[in-house]
């Protein structure tokens, strides 16, 4: 008998305290309408005292509860993250440990804002291969504490938020297709050179703060629109999806013109398309599981419902899924 995998769980996690584009234009030279009408944000969510490993394990908490499992049926936890609380140990361990999951696997996957999709594709081919029967895949992001807030361009664009999902074996294919892609000759163009052993060796010479998200914007757009509208036909016709079978659409919360373009790829109408970017910014690879679950929660997205996701990030990275939910 074939093993598939499929969602049994979601959970999503946010800060309480609230940034307004209003409250950036208080220290920046920027405002509402300058902000929302290139990116469609009108606020995002910002960590104060937690951490990404906490933001992380109260969306697992979230995930497990809803998937009827326990922390201890867990065979392994997958987080995605260019925002770690440390290099080492990994968020994934932390994560494990305040979850209490004792010896599961736990490691964490560096793909910036695809990260989720390709925790996803590894979840899917352990269980698949038969390795695994319950995995915890998080997208967790504290990119707040990442950005330069001196520079417009790219602060405004981020906020902090965690989502999950529990994926778990099954008779019946649920995730239907996966696609993951790199090339780094484009890395330049987003980047974080505040981390790793490159950034140590020289730091006593520079601030830190010249070293946070840089990103040359223009640039990464031309590219991320024709790969993100690629990435989801390619899943979509993996799937066997046809537009008229596509009940929904959870792109990468990055920019709401990508967004636009993915889903005219697809022939979907905008009711089809989850954004949660106006309220939450471009929270990383938390973007698709946090959509997800508030989708699922709120009543969108049903059992048996067809979804295909989408996302593009720095490396550069993109991929993209089609799944029946």
């Amino acid at each position: 008998m074939s093993i598939y995998s499929r969602f049994t769980g979601t959970g999503s996690y946010f800060p309480p305290k609230i940034m307004t584009n209003d409250d950036i234009a208080k220290f920046l030279d920027t405002s509402d309408e300058w902000i929302v009408t290139r990116t469609g944000i009108k606020q995002r969510h910002v960590a104060e005292d937690e951490s990404c490993s906490d933001m992380a394990a109260e969306a697992g908490k979230k995930a497990l509860e809803m998937a009827g499992l326990q922390s201890n049926q867990l065979d392994a936890i997958i987080v995605a993250t260019l925002s770690p609380d440390t290099i080492m140990p990994s968020t994934a361990c932390r994560v494990q440990y305040k979850l209490g999951a004792k010896t599961c696997m736990a490691f964490d996957i560096a793909a910036a804002c695809s990260g989720f999709l390709y925790g996803v594709r590894v979840a899917d081919g352990m269980i698949r291969s038969g390795s695994a029967k319950n995995i915890l895949v998080i997208g967790a992001e504290h990119l707040t504490a990442c950005v330069d807030w001196r520079d417009r361009s790219t602060c405004i664009l981020f906020g902090d938020g965690a989502g999950a999902a529990v994926v778990s074996a099954d008779t019946a294919p649920g995730i239907k297709s996966i696609f993951n892609y790199a090339d780094g000759e484009y890395g330049e163009l987003l980047k974080q050179d505040n981390l790793g052993s490159q950034y140590l060796k020289k730091m006593i010479n520079e601030p830190a703060v010249d070293h946070m998200i840089q990103m040359k914007g223009n640039d990464v757009f031309k590219i991320a629109v024709r790969a993100m509208a690629d990435a989801a036909q390619e899943a979509a016709d993996a799937a066997g999806f046809s537009s008229d079978q596509i009940d929904w659409m959870i792109p990468h919360q990055a920019n709401l013109r990508i967004i636009d373009a993915a889903a005219k790829r697809l022939g979907l109408d905008k009711e089809k398309v989850i954004i949660n970017l106006t309220n939450y910014g471009n929270t990383s690879a938390a973007t698709i599981p946090t959509a997800l679950d508030q989708a699922v929660r709120d009543g969108r997205i049903q059992r048996g419902h067809n979804v295909v996701s989408a996302a593009f990030g720095g490396g550069l990275t993109w991929g993209s899924m089609a799944f029946t939910f």
